[in-house]
């Protein structure tokens, strides 16, 4: 597999050796020891899988406490995938980077915890998985604006499709910073 640094540290982009042929093709979604090899040294607990329709925007969600990393990649569709670092001691603190994650280009996305996650479905439909280094835990989840001026993350929409959670998020700069990352 090959690992790439992002311009934010600890965010890696990860591409998969894929084996393909007339009938189709096989690749390893996760390795425990060659990840820990590539630096991602999380233990992986949960799995989640979603299906979203076009124009669907999920984020950006993080938790703090019981941090999540997160790796997370696309089965069927495409999707605009964005990191934020929202370590207050980082000298990335509030910038993003986005990437298109697709069925086709089984690319992968490493967040560890201390970035907000969100992501934009850009074909008719996606399914979405991702793993976990934490257990979901509702009093820990929060949500910051997918529009956050100061953020300025150049979304693929300009309508997306919003749970009411992610309509009424606050900006970063109106986030408590005790909820934040040090």
């Amino acid at each position: 597999m090959k690992v790439t640094a992002t311009p934010l540290d600890g965010v890696k982009l990860i591409e998969p050796r894929v084996f393909g042929d007339a009938r189709g093709f096989f690749l390893e979604t996760y390795s425990r020891e060659r990840y820990r090899a590539a630096g991602i040294t999380a233990d992986l607990l949960q799995d989640n899988l979603s299906r979203s329709g076009h124009g669907v925007l999920r984020g950006l969600h993080f938790q703090n406490p019981a941090p999540q990393g997160k790796l997370v990649y696309v089965l069927e569709g495409e999707v605009f995938d964005v990191a934020v670092d929202i370590r207050r001691s980082s000298p990335t603190f509030g910038k993003w980077h986005g990437v298109t994650l697709s069925g086709d280009n089984k690319k992968q996305l490493w967040l560890p915890p201390g970035f907000a996650h969100g992501f934009c479905v850009t074909s008719e439909s996606a399914l979405f998985a991702y793993k976990c280094s934490a257990y979901y835990t509702p009093a820990s989840e929060h949500t910051i604006r997918y529009d956050d001026p100061d953020i300025g993350i150049e979304w693929p929409v300009t309508e997306p499709l919003l749970s009411d959670k992610d309509r009424e998020a606050k900006g970063l700069s109106e986030m408590d910073p005790a909820v934040l990352f040090a």
